[in-house]
């Protein structure tokens, strides 16, 4: 458990800038261990997997402030836990699987979800203005609904628009395949019930 040192009276009135993000080749590790010459190099990672990372982090946090600091949280964490990756699943499944143990800690802690929209990387460039928003407006509300499933649904329906099997959902979120096939089919129904009412 971490614990908060008080801060000083000099800086509690000192008005701070706002946080930036830190960039992979800023993170120093305090501890040499972590350090591991066989481990991923979390840049790669970054590159790799960042796009799915933030579309986790977009769907428990809609605030745009909160969202990058989710995604922030999520990125140091796995940075910190690269150095016990296997390889026996997937660095896919293993960054998922931390990303959302990060995010269901930041649920915990913030106790509360927002709706609004993920990052848009991949908008159609032929889409006239109208399908774009049109387009647009239908991936609002299945985030919406997305946000509003139980946890449980909502983590395999986050992994399963990811690309994710049922088998890959089930290792990430160590859960049976039979499992994951339950909670997709009950989400499905409550998205499809949702959004058909929203029509």
């Amino acid at each position: 458990m971490e614990t908060t040192r008080p801060m000083p009276t000099a800086l509690a009135s000192t008005r701070l800038p706002p946080p930036r993000l830190v960039r992979p080749d800023e993170i120093v590790p305090s501890d040499p261990s972590l350090a591991g010459a066989a481990s991923p190099r979390i840049e790669d990672v970054l590159i790799e997997h960042g796009p799915m990372l933030a579309r986790i982090a977009g769907s428990y946090e809609s605030e745009p402030a909160r969202r990058d600091d989710l995604l922030q949280e999520i990125s140091v964490a796995v940075w910190r836990a690269l150095p016990t990756w296997r390889a026996d699943a997937s660095l896919r499944t293993f960054a998922a699987r931390v990303a959302h143990n990060r995010a269901i800690d930041h649920l915990v802690r913030e106790k509360r979800a927002r709706g609004d929209e993920l990052h848009e990387d991949h908008v159609d460039p032929d889409a006239n203005p109208v399908q774009h928003a049109v387009a647009h407006q239908r991936r609002k509300d299945l985030l919406a609904a997305v946000r509003d499933l139980p946890l449980g649904q909502r983590q395999v329906v986050v992994l399963a628009l990811e690309g994710f099997s049922q088998r890959e959902i089930g290792d990430t979120l160590n859960l049976e395949e039979n499992t994951v096939a339950q909670r997709l089919s009950r989400a499905r129904r409550q998205l499809q019930s949702v959004l058909a009412g929203e029509a």
